[in-house]
């Protein structure tokens, strides 16, 4: 995931370990030999358009919003295709009201028309305080969640792990961020919500007191679920 600098002096582009405490308590009860996060990529403003969500101060906040409507009002006074100018007013009206454009519906033509015009607040967009990017590796777990995106994990005695995937995702689909052929031989899949790993003491206690639920492919993920999937190789 990539994640797009915007006005925040002293934070360093590159490539950033979200230091979950949750993984940490997982992996101190599974104690694995090895333990990984999520890991992402902050970049700069001006690679903005490749980002999956933008990172700002909350005092850039009205910048963030001149820029889009810099860029509106000049295609708008360019343009020529009469369903593109009627959007291109829907974004004005947002965006005069300082408003994002993440927080407003669209329909499937209108995000077709917006696919390739790089709009900083058509990505989730996170403010933050000065004070809370002191600390960026702890402070990115909060970006993910407002970016729309949780973790579930998996463990065993090789490896504690964190997976990203979207808010929403099904089992299916988180399988799939694994690899390939699980997702493609997909089961079931064998969850143990993070709560209930944590309280039991590990896997096999959960198991053993019917806290672990077999699931199907549409079964909506939750934040720090512990997943197995089965699946046919």
């Amino acid at each position: 995931m990539k994640i797009s600098l915007f006005s925040t002096a002293g934070v360093n582009a590159g490539k950033h370990n979200v230091k979950d405490p949750r993984l940490d308590q997982v992996d101190k009860i599974t104690q694995s030999k090895k333990k990984t996060y999520i890991q992402v990529e902050l970049i700069a403003e001006a690679d903005a358009a490749d980002a999956d969500a933008i990172l700002a101060l909350s005092s850039a906040r009205t910048d963030l919003v001149l820029k889009d409507l810099e860029f509106v009002e000049t295609r708008l006074s360019r343009s020529a295709d009469e369903a593109e100018k009627a959007l291109l007013i829907k974004l004005k009206n947002i965006l005069e009201k300082e408003e994002f454009i993440s927080n407003s519906e669209f329909s499937d033509a209108e995000k077709k028309f917006m696919g390739s015009w790089g709009l900083l607040t058509g990505k989730p967009v996170v403010l933050a305080e000065v004070a809370q990017l002191q600390d960026i590796d702890a402070f990115l777990t909060t970006v993910l969640a407002q970016s729309g995106y949780l973790s579930f994990f998996t463990t065993g005695e090789k490896e504690t792990r964190a997976w990203l995937i979207k808010k929403g995702a099904t089992a299916w689909e988180a399988s799939g961020s694994i690899h390939s052929d699980i997702q493609k031989g997909f089961i079931r899949a064998e969850i143990i919500a993070f709560v209930d790993f944590i309280a039991c003491g590990g896997e096999a206690k959960a198991k053993q007191a019917g806290k672990q639920r077999l699931e199907q492919k549409d079964y909506i993920m939750q934040d720090c679920d512990l997943a197995n999937f089965r699946f046919n190789k």
